[in-house]
């Protein structure tokens, strides 16, 4: 059973990768549990005593084969039912980010917030999310 399904507060983090004016968004595959067959921001779970910077450093490395270099403060956080989500913007990391969670993802697109009309949005803040990314 899952935090999820026990009702405690679940901490999710998601970073918005920002590379020439675009943020790298993934699909989530339909087969997902939660937010299945939607555009997000890659990310997952805090684990209980994890750091939330180091969690998303964890979760960018194990789903797109990079390391992310998380730093500052959320540039938004959205809280609903039992679920606390921070998002961060992410400038600077090492490798290319490589889908290596096809059973999560099925698609990786470097997208602009206009590019989100239309698409289905696992959250409808995210064209402002990643507005606020582009930004800082």
């Amino acid at each position: 059973m899952s935090d999820h399904d026990r009702g405690t507060r679940v901490t999710v983090v998601v970073g918005a990768l920002v590379r020439g004016g675009r943020v790298l968004m993934v699909h989530r595959s339909p087969q997902r549990r939660w937010y299945p067959d939607v555009w997000d921001l890659p990310g997952g779970h805090v684990e209980i005593g994890e750091d939330p910077r180091a969690a998303l450093v964890r979760e960018l490395r194990e789903e797109l084969g990079i390391h992310a270099e998380v730093s500052g403060e959320p540039i938004a956080r959205t809280t609903a039912h039992d679920v606390v989500l921070d998002v961060w913007a992410v400038h600077t990391w090492s490798g290319e980010p490589t889908n290596l969670a096809p059973e999560e993802h099925d698609d990786l697109a470097w997208l602009t917030p206009q590019d989100l009309t239309g698409r289905a949005l696992a959250h409808p803040d995210l064209p402002g999310q990643l507005r606020r990314a582009l930004r800082g």
